[in-house]
């Protein structure tokens, strides 16, 4: 028979299917006594999870919902899709969720035996993700978002080599602050010891970051939060357009799709202004495109200029085809 805590974890795992287990079925799959059965769950419920027992012939239990969520059991199979699920959230796929998909992440990882890891790395480097979007988006190891996500949480001294715009590649040796997602990018923020002044860091540059293993008093940032530092410094930098569109749809219409690209305001129920800050202009074509609604360029003047030219080439793909234009709307009276 199994010890009273490796049989406690087994119970654990078949509750947390959240069928109905008759209590003989359920003795019977833990090859114990229903009396002690009985004892194991009051012991579950003494951690703190919300085991409900029904009395009579057909009697059984069932993990009921709690105030608060417990420790989980997963299986092999089960950490495998939960690591490569949340590393799939934490690049970005699900707007509000990417931060605390890379804590979730960096816990499961950190428990993760090394065979198991080994498995989430072959799927991830064999697996070719489909990105909506223009060229292709900054990509970050596993490795380092673990690494840099634990060194924030712990206090612990980073260093790593770091790729700047100008293509220079220097050391770094960091006090980890927080790390921030914005748009389609990752940053840490973080006070350099190098250069005595706080930082930001986009993970994509980010290469072989290691701690160090001393620990340090985090400092006072100099601003609102790690987000607001981030920002101020990206606004800061020169960049090569400017895009502002009113679009023909509510706001909240434009806000839910491509929103996390660009500032949303209301102008009225059917209007808004679309901004944005871009180093190309086929992104906000795109995102433009995509809203299935009437828009009118503000500037820059030379995003009319590529609207015309993708109008062109699509016209000239839709000749190609030989098929006639689709019928205009009928204007005949009745």
């Amino acid at each position: 028979m199994a010890n009273t805590s490796s049989r406690t974890l087994r119970l654990l795992s078949l509750l947390q299917t959240h069928r109905y287990w008759p209590g003989n079925e359920l003795a019977d799959r833990l090859d114990v006594s229903v009396r002690t059965l009985r004892r194991d769950v009051d012991r579950l419920r003494e951690l703190g999870y919300p085991v409900e027992a029904h009395r009579g012939v057909d009697g059984g239990y069932q993990l009921a919902p709690g105030a608060a969520l417990p420790p989980l059991v997963v299986d092999d199979e089960e950490a495998v899709a939960l690591a490569v699920g949340l590393q799939a959230a934490a690049q970005g796929a699900i707007a509000g969720i990417e931060e605390s998909s890379i804590r979730a992440f960096t816990k499961v990882v950190q428990v993760m035996p090394a065979r198991l890891r080994r498995r989430v790395d072959a799927l991830r480097a064999m697996t070719v993700p489909a990105l909506w979007g223009y060229g292709t988006e900054p990509t970050i190891e596993a490795a380092v978002l673990t690494t840099v996500a634990q060194a924030c949480r712990d206090t612990e001294r980073l260093r790593f080599s770091y790729t700047a715009r100008d293509t220079e590649q220097t050391a770094r040796h960091v006090e980890p602050h927080r790390l921030v997602s914005l748009g389609r990018r990752w940053y840490l923020v973080g006070y350099d010891l190098t250069r005595q002044d706080w930082r930001r860091f986009r993970l994509d540059r980010l290469h072989d970051p290691r701690g160090t293993g001393a620990r340090f008093n985090p400092r006072q940032l100099p601003a609102e939060d790690a987000a607001a530092f981030v920002r101020a410094g990206i606004q800061n930098l020169a960049t090569p357009y400017r895009v502002e569109a009113v679009v023909h749809a509510p706001a909240g219409t434009v806000r839910d799709r491509v929103g996390r690209w660009g500032t949303v305001e209301h102008l009225d129920d059917q209007r808004c202004r679309l901004s944005m800050t871009t180093d190309t202009l086929d992104w906000p074509i795109l995102a433009l495109g995509s809203l299935g609604a009437e828009f009118e360029v503000v500037s820059p003047p030379d995003l009319l200029d590529q609207i015309r030219e993708w109008s062109a080439r699509f016209g000239r793909a839709t000749a190609a085809t030989g098929s006639p234009a689709p019928p205009g709307p009928d204007t005949t009276e009745g």
